[in-house]
């Protein structure tokens, strides 16, 4: 490998170069992203590693939403309900270019069912078989599920339907429905972009000139928040956690006051390798496919279709990106092991659709991208895995051979509640430290959602300001796709001469996609193809494409034709493993 991959990472290097901080967290998921962004604010000096490439692991295998968590009700859990429906609908207005009010419909084929089980698998803690909901129950829990946004909720109330308004609404329901629910939660259309504005704007409070470092020291431009991904923990090592740069191999030994371990999954993974046993986590697999089915995309209606199976999983059916996604499953899982959407998965949601749409045919020719991921759950023995706690906690220990420094466990933890939860984390850390919080993050707007254009005369402002050198069509897909960051990439745009279309994939253009990979931590093809565009989620990484694109970013890179030819090949398998069903032969026998 020649050119800057094979030179020390400047992310890296600004770590090596002052390996000593008051706070670390490790792992680069949304919570730990989140973590880091909250002591950067606080004039914290702070810095993040993480194993592979950023929000790559759980936070990347979501169902793509922001919700209150109404099935949390069953569980008691009330004081998550409350926070999770107010963090949904403070994401609505600080992140408005990725979280989006989504219409829920839930199908209910039975009355009663459910009524008299409910209670007692709460009160079992999830004993019991498990039995689909009836009207009454869901009309009771959405009641309640309402009652925790009146003060300033952002979305409407719940609307019930009999049999024939639902089938007037939805035509492709499976007519042996008796009634449906409507409400509203809120869509997350590309988890990774929001992930990677919350970053930025961490990097950028760590860059705020006169902040105040260790011992009151004046600390220079750009010196208290870093992040570097593909830098995993190994060990610990004179007194401090030593690291390893994937990429160059490279180790450095990072010292700091407070370790975060905000690894998920694998958090005692990472306590491992930090010397400490631990058993918290018990996380089970999600797995989800990505459809490319018109039929069904209609069918949807444009809203979510959302409801508990037989078997007690919760299952959605859900238009995005021109897609349909389908999950999910809820099983246990080994971290020691791959995690991947198996074939016994597939036929699961199949099966699933076939359900609720009996007249649409599905089969593996539409699937275009399937993905899994482990729900970063605590241990949870024999209680079945639907009433497992998805609130968080934190656990401190000391880390071995220091005495002094502390280390802090996050177990468990979800997309929905990262900024609430990275509030309380960071208060933890700044207790440790005796530093005050200078701020609240609470309705700080979050990267692209700054001055995010929210009526159509706002919009139209916008785009008159910034079309000149793209094009009012362009500019607008650009605003969408990055919210008010998009000025960033019109401004490479317009600065690059050779700028064309990606032939068979124009929605991205050649500076559009050179940029990314100059500016946002990109060290492999796939991070490019899967977390800072959508073009894997949605189909549309073709040979071709994926070709295309490697030669276009090879420079800004520094990859030579060795390095392009192993990238491709890298994708080509990820793609073998996770997307691709489709083929000629198969695609022509459904034309």
């Amino acid at each position: 490998m020649v050119g800057g991959q094979a030179q020390r990472r400047r992310a890296v290097a600004r770590l090596i170069e002052r390996p000593c901080a008051q706070g670390h967290v490790s792992g680069g998921g949304i919570n730990g992203i989140a973590t880091m962004r909250d002591l950067a604010m606080q004039g914290i000096d702070v810095m993040l590693i993480e194993r592979g490439d950023f929000v790559s692991g759980a936070s990347a295998a979501s169902s793509h939403m922001i919700h209150g968590g109404i099935r949390y009700l069953e569980n008691g859990e009330f004081r998550l309900v409350h926070e999770s429906v107010t963090e949904r609908n403070s994401l609505l207005q600080i992140a408005p270019h990725y979280v989006k009010p989504l219409q829920t419909t839930v199908p209910i084929f039975t009355t009663f069912s459910g009524v008299l089980s409910a209670p007692l698998r709460f009160l079992r803690h999830g004993a019991g078989k498990p039995r689909e909901r009836g009207a009454v129950l869901i009309k009771v829990g959405l009641v309640i599920y309402d009652s925790f946004s009146r003060g300033g909720g952002r979305v409407p109330r719940h609307e019930f339907f009999g049999r024939r308004r639902s089938l007037e609404k939805l035509p492709k329901l499976n007519p042996g429905i008796r009634y449906t629910a409507t409400y509203y939660d809120a869509s997350m259309h590309d988890p990774e972009r929001l992930a990677l504005d919350v970053l930025h704007d961490g990097l950028e409070a760590g860059r705020s000139p006169g902040a105040i470092g260790p011992g009151g020291a004046e600390m220079g431009a750009g010196a208290l928040a870093r992040a570097a991904n593909y830098v995993e923990a190994i060990g610990v090592d004179a007194g401090g956690v030593r690291v390893r740069d994937a990429v160059t191999g490279e180790e450095a030994v990072l010292r700091a006051s407070v370790i975060v371990n905000a690894s998920g999954p694998w958090t005692d993974l990472t306590n491992e390798a930090l010397g400490r046993d631990t058993h918290f986590m018990g996380g089970t697999k999600g797995s989800h496919i990505v459809l490319d089915h018109p039929e069904l995309l209609a069918a949807t209606g444009g809203r979510e279709i959302f409801f508990e199976h037989s078997d007690g999983r919760i299952v959605l059916i859900y238009p995005l990106n021109g897609r349909v996604l389908v999950g999910t499953t809820d099983l246990e899982h080994d971290m020691h092991e791959p995690t991947v959407c198996t074939e016994e998965e597939v036929d699961y949601f199949f099966g699933l659709v076939r359900h609720v749409f009996p007249t649409i045919d599905v089969d593996r020719t539409h699937i275009v991208y399937r993905f899994a991921g482990v729900r970063p759950l605590p241990g949870h023995g024999d209680l079945a895995p639907g009433f497992v706690s998805r609130d968080y906690r934190i656990e401190r220990a000391d880390l071995q051979t220091t005495g002094t420094t502390q280390v802090l466990s996050l177990v468990g933890g979800k997309w929905t509640t990262f900024r609430a939860l990275a509030e309380h984390l960071s208060d933890e850390v700044l207790g440790v430290l005796r530093a005050r919080r200078v701020m609240s993050t609470k309705g700080v707007a979050i990267g692209g959602g700054a001055g995010y254009p929210r009526t159509e005369k706002a919009l139209r402002r916008w785009l008159a300001t910034n079309s000149t050198g793209v094009g009012r069509e362009r500019a607008a897909r650009l605003l969408a796709r990055y919210g008010t960051r998009a000025t960033e990439v019109i401004a490479a745009v317009r600065a690059d001469e050779n700028d064309r279309p990606i032939r068979d994939a124009p929605a991205y253009s050649t500076a559009e996609l050179r940029h990314l990979a100059a500016t946002e931590h990109v060290v492999h093809l796939d991070d490019l193809l899967r977390r800072r565009t959508s073009l894997v989620f949605t189909g549309d990484a073709r040979p071709e494409v994926v070709h295309e694109i490697a030669v276009a970013i090879a420079d800004v890179l520094g990859w030579d034709a060795d390095d392009i030819a192993r990238e491709e090949a890298a994708v080509d398998a990820m793609l073998d493993r996770q997307g691709r069903y489709r083929d000629e032969e198969s695609l022509a026998t459904r034309a």
